[in-house]
């Protein structure tokens, strides 16, 4: 099954109905992709509707999902996966990435739990991954999500991570905010745990702010500006594995789509950065 690497360039920003109209009459001419919930776009209609269709006619598009609960131990939902299917070919959007975690357990559970960290869980989600990707007939990326507890935990976060990929041969989406933010919070260094990554199938990248509840504390709120150590991080992945697509995260405290652009601009002012550092070393 074909990797989704290299489909979607450059940087990218989430997509959000707040600023919907104002994106479509004067796009922003630095953003090389976007990012949409697809629960969040799949049945509307109307004028976002409209708005919407209008934005993947000229752009292109990758789905990131909420609610597949991809390590859940209910049924895996393959209507919503074929639905899903139908509406990413409709609206020509490149690819599916999911978070590594479950969000269902006899019902809705509203938020994203960890993974146990054991052999039985790599060959449970593994499994499920395989066969979404059968169904959509192509990979998807798992994400590297934030967490506060690790129940059950018999391996490291990262020796979890990389055998569920392993495992289900999918692609990734690498969280760099994720990374940082666990690092404080379970008191490992980041560098170790990006380098750790398995590069080869990094399809693209998030990168977003977080909330500081404690000096030893990082809550992964996507609702504020990033800060300059994960910009740090961001290009030490860069410098270790070579560019790739990155996309900016913002979901509550949402400024003006300007403001927006900037962190935009400065996820391509180092994507520029380490892509011109490459080309010396090749020269």
């Amino acid at each position: 099954m074909d990797s989704v690497r290299n489909l979607v360039h450059g940087a990218g920003l989430g997509l959000r109905r707040s600023f919907l109209s104002e994106i479509v009459e004067q796009p922003p001419s630095h953003v090389g992709f976007y990012e949409v919930a697809p629960e969040n776009w799949m049945t509307i209609g109307g004028k976002f509707g409209k708005q919407f269709r209008a934005m993947t006619e000229r752009f292109d598009f990758v789905c990131h999902g909420l609610s597949l609960s991809i390590g859940s131990s209910d049924p895996l939902d393959e209507q919503f996966v074929r639905d899903l299917k139908t509406f990413m070919r409709e609206q020509g959007i490149k690819f599916y990435s999911e978070h590594l975690s479950y969000c269902s357990h006899g019902g809705h559970l509203y938020d994203l739990m960890p993974m146990p960290f054991t052999e039985d869980a790599v060959k449970h989600v593994a499994g499920r991954i395989r066969r979404v990707q059968d169904i959509l007939e192509q990979r998807m990326a798992i994400e590297n999500i934030s967490y506060y507890a690790a129940p059950g935990q018999e391996m490291a976060e990262i020796d979890f991570f990389n055998a569920v990929v392993r495992e289900a041969d999918c692609d990734v989406l690498i969280d760099i905010n994720n990374i940082y933010v666990n690092s404080i919070n379970h008191g490992y260094d980041a560098e170790t745990f990006l380098r750790a990554m398995p590069a080869e199938r990094i399809a693209y990248a998030h990168i977003a702010g977080h909330y500081v509840e404690a000096e030893d504390f990082l809550v992964d709120t996507h609702g504020a500006p990033v800060i300059d150590p994960v910009w740090t991080l961001l290009g030490k992945a860069y410098e270790l594995f070579g560019v790739f697509p990155t996309l900016l995260e913002r979901d509550f405290n949402i400024p003006s789509l300007l403001e927006l652009s900037k962190e935009v601009d400065t996820i391509q002012a180092i994507q520029q950065h380490y892509a011109a550092g490459r080309q010396k070393q090749v020269a």
